[in-house]
């Protein structure tokens, strides 16, 4: 199984999207244990999303379009909730 994950930082709310074969929840871990270099300064993480797919390409593609300004988009859509209850984003 194939992930796609966005983690908040903590510390100053901004969003990481990423792919993993790990449950997200192990990937998380590894976030916050500053495994993940490009993730190090964001500190700690929070898990707000994911999504998995059978297809290592699918998933793949889902994290490249997320990443864009459509992606970006798209996620302030769904998550309008989350952002508006927590007052981030």
């Amino acid at each position: 199984m194939y992930h796609v994950y966005i983690l908040q930082s903590q510390k100053d709310k901004s969003l990481y999207i990423g792919f993993t074969e790990n449950h997200p929840d192990k990937r998380l871990e590894e976030h916050n244990k500053g495994k993940v270099p490009s993730s190090k300064d964001k500190r700690p993480l929070k898990l707000i999303y994911y999504e998995s797919y059978l297809n290592k390409k699918d998933a793949l593609s889902r994290e490249k379009f997320l990443k864009g300004g459509s992606g970006r988009k798209y996620i302030k859509k769904q998550l309008k909730n989350f952002f508006y209850e927590n007052d981030h984003f």
